[in-house]
């Protein structure tokens, strides 16, 4: 199996979807992600050995970018809360509509969109670096 077909069917296994239903259902991350090397064990040894330093330096900047992302994130929502409260504050004083604020459906595509596109490019930079390593070889 070559890379990009390792890269391909180990994405299909990680349908986003499907992962997010598992987080509203209560399973927790640790089992998610062990349910995931559980069931694709082989592929993930199998890319382990495909891997050059290369593609090890750039999955630790992929990880260093996901990383970014989650404290983004949790700094939004940080300034979400903070800004509901304030938000709720005036609203009980004033009695304002909140009918100008953004729905969280919204802001939850948004981000699920966001990381979908930074996984996918991630995935495409690495076949794009084997690619390139195998028709200089």
């Amino acid at each position: 199996m070559s890379l990009i077909q390792i890269l391909n069917s180990l994405e299909k296994s990680w349908e986003r979807n499907e992962i997010l239903l598992k987080i509203k259902d209560g399973l927790g991350t640790d089992k998610i992600v062990d349910e995931f090397l559980i069931k694709n064990e082989v592929k993930i040894k199998k890319l382990n050995s495909l891997l050059r330093q290369e593609d090890i330096d750039l999955l630790n900047q992929v990880e260093q970018l996901s990383t970014i992302e989650s404290k983004l994130i949790n700094k939004i929502k940080n300034m979400n809360h903070l800004e509901n409260n304030e938000n709720q504050h005036i609203i009980n004083h004033k009695n304002t509509s909140l009918s100008n604020r953004v729905p969280s459906n919204r802001i939850s595509s948004l981000m699920i969109n966001w990381s979908n596109k930074v996984v996918v490019i991630a995935l495409l930079t690495i076949s794009a670096i084997a690619l390139s390593k195998q028709a200089w070889a």
